[in-house]
């Protein structure tokens, strides 16, 4: 696929970016959604975005919760989306930790942001096209993975973590949150 003829995405982080991050997040309960989420995922879908899930979890590696709690969790925030009319295409996740892992999840991978990996099964999996796909992140990492995948437009949030000068350094813009998406990003035609 030449370039310019992949579909485009918005990648977005989970905690700090979808929901709240009240720190290591499986259950619905403690789930609470960026106020304008939906709408940003709407106005994203409109203009044609693949609403792509990029997300480090490494209460799985630590042993907080397991990968089915996870992925409960994950058809329940679908179920949430898909009743505000939005559809997320894929959600991908990362389970280790190099150092706080426990068995099979304690290792160093390609997937673990900031390292692309996630970012780039989910462009080889989609026909993404990296150049016309933007990134939400709350962190340094997100941005970090980002541009080793070659996406095109890094936003970091401020809805998130706090993060430093030089985690601000690696973004294109910064916005308040996601729900900024509706009147920043507009149809390129």
């Amino acid at each position: 696929m030449s370039a310019g003829q992949g579909v485009r995405a918005a990648f977005l982080d989970r905690d700090g970016v979808i929901n709240v991050d009240h720190g290591y997040v499986y259950r619905p309960e403690d789930v609470t959604f960026i106020d304008g989420v939906f709408e940003a995922c709407r106005h994203l879908q409109s203009l044609g975005y693949r609403l792509i899930v990029v997300t480090n979890q490494s209460g799985i590696a630590r042993g907080y919760f397991t990968e089915a709690d996870f992925h409960a969790l994950c058809d329940w925030m679908r179920a949430r989306f898909q009743e505000q009319g939005v559809t997320l295409d894929a959600i991908y996740f990362c389970p280790h930790h190099p150092d706080k892992g426990q068995g099979e999840y304690r290792q160093q991978c390609d997937c673990r942001k900031p390292a692309p990996g996630m970012l780039l099964q989910a462009i080889r999996e989609h026909g993404i096209d990296p150049a016309r796909s933007l990134m939400l992140g709350d962190k340094g990492a997100d941005m970090q993975a980002a541009a080793g995948a070659g996406v095109g437009r890094r936003i970091l949030v401020r809805s998130g973590q706090t993060f430093s000068p030089e985690d601000a350094a690696l973004a294109d813009e910064i916005w308040d949150s996601v729900g900024d998406a509706v009147s920043r990003v507009q149809d390129e035609g």
